[in-house]
């Protein structure tokens, strides 16, 4: 199993199939939904399947989520990371082929700064690693928490778009700005 980064508090690696009860009590939760669509999955095969989704973009396109695993506990508690969109099923925005940012955690982790600490270190693995050109984020407007962490890693507000009937806010950093800010 590939660890792609460490935090002082977390653990990101790939996803396996081991990590289906937390993938399911994760994706299972509506709290966790609101802003994605409010489509929480509902069973473990669904879960399952969510995991060999990432699992073939780490191969397919060379990159994918990452489990977030808390140092402490040692358990799963969301996933974090890069996420690479093609073409016009997986479009946003009028936008295609593009990296995005993202985290998901399960609720009794909201609020430490999990989302923030391990978007840091995507992004740097984005930039520095795999020498992307540019990062996206999205929020839907109504998630706050969500909107706060993009600006706070440095994310670049662009635009409000229509996401499937929501407002949606569009960010994006470059390797350019993303050099001169680490500067």
């Amino acid at each position: 199993m590939n660890i792609f980064a460490e935090t002082e508090r977390l653990i990101l690696r790939e996803l396996v199939p081991t990590d289906i009860e937390g993938m399911f009590e994760l994706d299972s939760n509506p709290e966790v939904h609101k802003y994605l669509g409010n489509k929480p999955v509902k069973s473990r095969e669904d879960a399952e399947k969510a995991i060999q989704y990432i699992r073939d973009q780490y191969k397919d396109r060379g990159i994918g989520r990452w489990a977030a695993i808390e140092k402490s506990s040692g358990y799963f508690i969301g996933w974090s990371g890069l996420k690479l969109n093609i073409g016009e099923k997986e479009s946003l925005n009028g936008k295609q082929d593009f990296y995005d940012i993202g985290y998901r955690f399960i609720p009794r982790c909201w609020g430490k700064g999990y989302a923030t600490e391990s978007a840091l270190v995507a992004l740097d693995y984005g930039f520095k690693v795999k020498q992307y050109e540019t990062i996206t984020g999205i929020a839907l407007i109504g998630n706050i928490g969500s909107n706060k962490v993009l600006r706070k890693i440095g994310l670049n507000y662009i635009e409000d778009f229509d996401c499937d009937g929501t407002r949606a806010s569009w960010y994006e950093l470059n390797i350019k700005d993303y050099a001169k800010k680490m500067s």
